[in-house]
């Protein structure tokens, strides 16, 4: 029987219970980073040289890994080691009135605040340089970014063909051959390319742009950003219907629980943009009428 910290003796069943629950949420933070991020398990496997059946296994709960897999799926994800740990609540933490409110509000009343808080506190650190949509693929962005510009006669730019562009390959090729790592730096110099040479734009950035914290700073400190949402379900046909199925490998159950995972991943930071435009069961030319509502301020030349 072991003992704890007091000296007392500590049952083998309560360790035991405890490394459980600690390993539930290490396979917890996997999933979620690896859907953050936007890597199949297959990708993951390949650049962390850990077998597809291993990770299984450890997003399930069913293994128990070494600090030494952690640090390559952290490497191969581009993530700091300390992510993959289950995290510590600081005690004692004093909330403000603002967060208390906050914290009674539902989602949507939440997105309703921020829109009203972050117009008022403008966080741009210099003139905005237009508009970007961020979002899921199969959410609308190309289509209603593509439009929008035309509409206000400024360029439109997708952040992934200027990445293309700038690494010599396709964004499947790079992220083979490069991983995360590679991807993530051109992802950063491509955006400030746009910034640097545009003056007033529409961009559409890469769904998983949001996972890198500083690429998603610049871009906020930078435009005007409007999360372009859509049901799980409209994402997918959306996408069926393009005829790419990258990041949804498997059968059709298989990939709407991934897709559900990556949003409710990403949610919270497609949340921090300025706007929300919903595109679900509605038309093209009634989604594009609300965008170009809210953009006319930071298109006019």
């Amino acid at each position: 029987m072991a003992r704890s910290a007091s000296g007392a003796a500590r049952p083998e069943r309560e360790w035991s219970e405890d490394i459980d629950r600690q390993l539930a949420l290490v396979s917890e933070r996997v999933r979620a980073l690896r859907a953050r991020r936007g890597m199949t398990r297959k990708d993951l496997s390949r650049h962390s040289d850990i077998s597809e059946r291993y990770l299984a296994q450890l997003e399930s709960g069913a293994a128990n890994p070494s600090i030494a897999v952690l640090l390559r799926i952290a490497y191969a994800m581009d993530v700091d080691f300390r992510e993959l740990l289950p995290g510590r609540s600081e005690p004692g933490l004093r909330l403000t009135p603002l967060v208390e409110m906050l914290q009674r509000l539902s989602p949507d009343q939440e997105q309703e605040a921020y829109e009203l808080l972050s117009k008022h506190f403008s966080r741009h650190q210099g003139p905005c340089r237009g508009i970007a949509l961020i979002g899921l693929r199969g959410a609308g962005k190309s289509t209603l970014g593509a439009r929008l510009a035309a509409r206000f006669n400024v360029p439109f730019i997708r952040l992934g063909e200027m990445v293309e562009r700038m690494g010599g390959m396709e964004l499947g090729e790079l992220f083979s051959l490069g991983g995360q790592k590679a991807y993530r730096r051109l992802e950063r110099q491509a955006l400030q390319r746009v910034i640097d040479s545009h003056p007033l734009a529409v961009v559409e950035a890469g769904g998983s742009l949001v996972s890198e914290p500083e690429t998603f700073q610049l871009l906020r400190a930078s435009y005007h950003t409007v999360w372009v949402r859509a049901v799980p379900e409209d994402h997918m046909s959306r996408v069926i219907s393009q005829g790419d199925l990258r990041p949804m490998a498997g059968d059709n159950e298989e990939a709407m629980e991934d897709l559900r995972r990556i949003l409710a991943e990403r949610e919270p930071y497609y949340r921090t943009a300025n706007a929300m435009l919903e595109t679900s069961g509605r038309s093209i030319e009634d989604c594009l009428e609300e965008l170009a509502g809210m953009a006319e301020e930071y298109l006019r030349s």
